[in-house]
C-alpha cells in the first residue's frame, strides 16, 4: 500500500494515524416497518404523465436545426474517411506495386 492510499483510508476514517485498521462501523439499520404497497397501473400511469408533463420538449425549429447540424457533421465525418480509406488504399497499393 502506498503513502497516496494510506493518505485517501485515513482521511475517509478506514486507518487510524499510526497506520493500522480502525474498526469498521457498522451500517444505518433499515427499517423494520411494514413493506409499502405497490404502486397499481393507473397510478402508475398518473405518475409517468405528471414527469412527461415537468420535461422541456424541443420545438420543431430546435430538432430541425439539431438533425441539419447531425446530418452535416454525418456527411464531413464520412467524407474525412472515405478520403483517408483511398489515401491508405493507394499507399498500400503503390507499396506492394499492385
Amino acid at each position: 500500500m502506498n503513502r497516496e492510499t494510506k493518505r485517501m483510508l485515513q482521511r475517509q476514517g478506514e486507518l487510524g494515524p499510526d497506520g493500522e485498521p480502525v474498526a469498521r462501523r457498522q451500517q444505518p439499520q433499515r427499517p423494520t416497518g411494514p413493506p409499502k404497497e405497490r404502486t397499481g397501473p393507473a397510478q402508475f400511469a398518473r405518475e409517468i404523465r405528471g414527469e412527461l408533463r415537468k420535461v422541456a420538449w424541443p420545438t420543431r425549429d430546435e430538432v430541425v436545426r439539431s438533425s441539419l447540424v447531425v446530418l452535416v457533421t454525418l456527411a464531413v465525418v464520412m467524407a474525412f474517411i472515405a478520403g483517408i480509406d483511398t489515401v491508405f488504399a493507394k499507399a498500400v497499393l503503390f507499396l506492394f506495386d499492385a
